[in-house]
């Protein structure tokens, strides 16, 4: 009787198991199966998902307080391109600049677009911080001499594509007023931000003022394809109705980011960095955006480059910068006459 206990015991245990582990399951179900309906039936989240303006990494970052990142040759401040909409800006020097910029108020760090160091308008990727490890590290190389990073948002605080471009336009607009007329002004974007980037350029091409030259660190050819290649779209990818469920949702939303579109309204000279291992934007996405870029007839007659960077060199898709290569790479490309270098 006493090991009938036992064994019964032991059943009943197994029993409770199997009949959690079924519950488990259930709610992972209901949960696998919610999320498209749920995306599909308000596109709103997937269009938060896109921009992701609601996640601050690190959370305690005080954007307003780049020295608190070790950035204290950084300024930031804040453009109204009109009543109710403000323009987060980070303000960088170059390398050769840190000890002087010490200390120094907003009206000493515009008084550098007199100097003879050329100028980027860096555009930062999703995560809704232009606080992130890639971009504050970025700025340490020093390779960038002058960096506005742009943040984003409409006035309500929600992202939109052409609130994003608007945004660059007028922080463009804004700097080229300041800036010597002879000195380069180029524009970098990474991640999202080359999406941003291209949509910029091709306006500044239509209206005959294209920047100096685009770099686009990590950049996909539209935001369907990047998001059918996502990583978070792996468990997803193989369901029947996935276009429909998630990528029409973005369309939806009008999020196209095409800049397998606007290469061919581009006039300026572009380069494209990309490590093979890019797990986020993958390799194959940038070189297909190089490879139409090189064809393309707005781009005749301008320098088309892409730089690969070795799996082995663990880049990924935010440390290129790590790259001791990276200031020759943009000097080769920018020319000998405004060397990015510290």
């Amino acid at each position: 009787d006493r090991y009938l206990d036992v064994d019964s015991g032991f059943v009943l245990l197994r029993l409770s198991l199997v009949m959690k582990l079924k519950r488990i399951l259930m709610v992972l179900l209901i949960v696998y199966v919610s999320i498209p309906c749920i995306i599909k039936l308000c596109p709103s989240i997937q269009a938060k998902l896109v921009f992701l303006n609601f996640v601050r990494m690190p959370y305690f970052i005080d954007l307003q307080k780049p020295a608190d990142q070790g950035l204290n040759h950084t300024h930031n401040f804040y453009l109204q391109p009109e009543t109710g909409l403000s323009i987060g800006v980070w303000h960088t020097v170059p390398a050769r600049m840190w000890k002087e910029a010490q200390g120094k108020a907003g009206d000493w760090y515009e008084s550098t677009f007199g100097s003879a160091h050329p100028v980027i308008l860096y555009l930062h990727g999703n995560a809704g911080t232009r606080g992130g490890d890639h971009r504050v590290q970025l700025y340490k190389s020093g390779c960038v001499i002058v960096c506005l990073c742009v943040g984003w948002g409409d006035s309500d605080g929600s992202p939109s594509e052409g609130a994003m471009t608007s945004d660059a336009l007028f922080v463009y607009d804004w700097l080229k007023r300041r800036l010597n007329e002879e000195l380069p002004l180029y524009i970098w974007g990474h991640s999202l931000g080359t999406g941003v980037a291209t949509n910029l350029v091709r306006r500044l091409s239509d209206r005959g003022s294209p920047p100096d030259a685009l770099i686009l660190e990590s950049p996909f050819t539209n935001i369907r394809e990047e998001a059918r290649s996502h990583p978070f779209s792996m468990v997803y990818r193989y369901l029947p109705g996935f276009d429909w469920f998630f990528l029409d949702a973005i369309t939806a939303n009008n999020i196209r980011f095409a800049s397998d579109e606007n290469v061919n309204h581009i006039s300026c000279p572009v380069l494209i960095l990309h490590a093979e291992d890019d797990g986020v934007v993958p390799f194959h996405l940038g070189k297909k955006l190089y490879n139409l870029a090189s064809r393309s007839k707005s781009l005749s007659g301008h320098k088309v480059q892409f730089v690969p960077f070795p799996s082995a060199l663990a880049y990924k898709h935010k440390f290129i910068y790590r790259s001791p290569e990276l200031p020759n790479i943009l000097s080769d490309f920018l020319g000998t006459a405004h060397p990015i270098s510290p």
